[in-house]
């Protein structure tokens, strides 16, 4: 029996036991798709956090007030000890550092913002004209924030906050109440969304120095500082924490957080959880390897009178075993390609659904799961066609 012979009788088969075949054949699709399917969200919140934290700035550096190592708690929130203030003269002197490009001190608050008849209560802003360059912010009309107008009535608008109280338009000019001080709105940022943890479209942005006035007070919630180069993120971490150290009396009171690091974890994370939850997938594969077996088994004793006629017209014991191999394979085959084809539908409609989540399943995962289902299937023909091929030709034309 020449090798065309062999696939089109086992096609046959394969086609004549038709519910069976179907359940094989989707318990195997099953699997793949679920390995695309996973992957693809993993490697889609991957690509989601990593764009994230790459939008908010370029060879960004972040100082903190406290350190985390001090108490067991997060910077600014520790227990053993209150850590000393940032104030804007400590990010004046981290801005002359020679590794430094730009620097942006911050301030946030919440407070009400009245105008046009309207009133509600806004997440304030407080920083320099740097904020814009250094957070890669982007502006829709007006201008920002002027270079050396620490004190100066201006504010920019989230273009939420814009629309929801100047919804006729004519914003730049206005003039607007934050608490108990008016400022002319000097611009509006363009539509971002959230990043870092604020809302861009529904903040406003003040002078660093009117912040401090309105919160009542002279410490700062952190320092943006974007390095000259990404070579220059290392030295400019242990620059800035030497500088700290030697203004705050020998102690180590900062946290000095930098974007590759962040990134660096972040990707080590869900990398390790796609390829966990890929894993986790790759397990129904198998189960439907056993199915494949479980059911070829049965297959075989089924069959009996038809491998016994085989071998009695001359049919080696390689024909044998290569048919029952070969209805494995179409099964698997069948089973790998619809199942890629459900991973890649089922991917299309996440990235439908959530169009900001990146869910394009990794090329690896696609080749891995079509092909552990193909190998899958293989191996548990294995067993069966060993024992159809070792039937005694006169007890299988018997039935026994």
């Amino acid at each position: 029996m020449n090798l065309r012979d062999t696939l089109e009788i086992s096609l046959k088969t394969v086609v004549s036991y038709r519910t069976r075949s179907i359940l094989i054949v989707l318990a195997m699709a099953l699997g793949v798709a679920a390995v695309v399917v996973l992957t693809a969200l993993g490697d889609g919140a991957r690509g989601y956090v990593v764009g994230k934290f790459s939008s908010i700035g370029t060879n960004l550096i972040i100082v903190l007030p406290g350190r985390a190592e001090t108490a067991g708690g997060f910077p600014g929130a520790l227990l053993a000890q209150t850590p000393r203030d940032l104030t804007l003269e400590d990010a004046h002197f981290l801005g002359q550092l020679p590794q430094v490009k730009r620097y942006a001190p911050l301030n946030v608050g919440v407070i009400e913002l009245a105008a046009a008849g309207r009133l509600r209560e806004v997440t304030v802003l407080g920083s320099t004209a740097d904020l814009l360059p250094v957070r890669h912010m982007k502006l829709g009309q007006g201008s920002f924030l002027a270079h050396g107008s620490e004190y100066s009535a201006q504010i920019v608008l989230g273009s939420k906050i814009a629309q929801e109280f100047f919804p006729q338009g004519n914003v730049i000019g206005q003039r607007v109440r934050l608490g108990d001080r008016r400022f002319l709105v000097s611009g509006i940022l363009a539509v971002q969304g959230e990043s870092m943890g604020f809302n861009s479209d529904e903040l406003v942005i003040i002078p660093i120095g009117h912040a401090q006035s309105l919160f009542n007070t002279s410490s700062l919630f952190r320092i943006l500082i974007e390095a000259r180069s990404r070579s220059d993120i290392v030295s400019a971490k242990e620059s800035i924490l030497d500088l700290m150290k030697r203004r705050h009396d020998g102690e180590e009171d900062v946290t000095v957080i930098t974007q590759d690091a962040v990134l660096a974890t972040f990707d080590r994370i869900l990398r390790a959880l796609t390829l966990g939850v890929a894993g986790i997938a790759a397990i129904s594969l198998a189960v439907a390897g056993i199915l494949v077996m479980n059911v070829m088994l049965v297959a075989v004793s089924q069959r009996t009178s038809e491998i016994g006629l085989l071998k009695a017209i001359g049919a080696p014991s390689s024909d044998v075993r290569r048919l029952f191999f070969a209805e494995s394979l179409w099964l698997s085959l069948a089973g790998a390609v619809l199942g890629f084809v459900l991973g890649q539908f089922g991917s299309l409609m996440i990235r439908l659904v959530y169009p900001q989540l990146p869910a394009w399943p990794p090329v690896w995962a696609s080749i891995a799961g079509v092909t552990i289902a193909i190998l899958t299937g293989i191996l548990a023909s294995l067993l069966p066609a060993s024992r159809a091929a070792k039937m005694n030709p006169v007890k299988a034309l018997a039935g026994r």
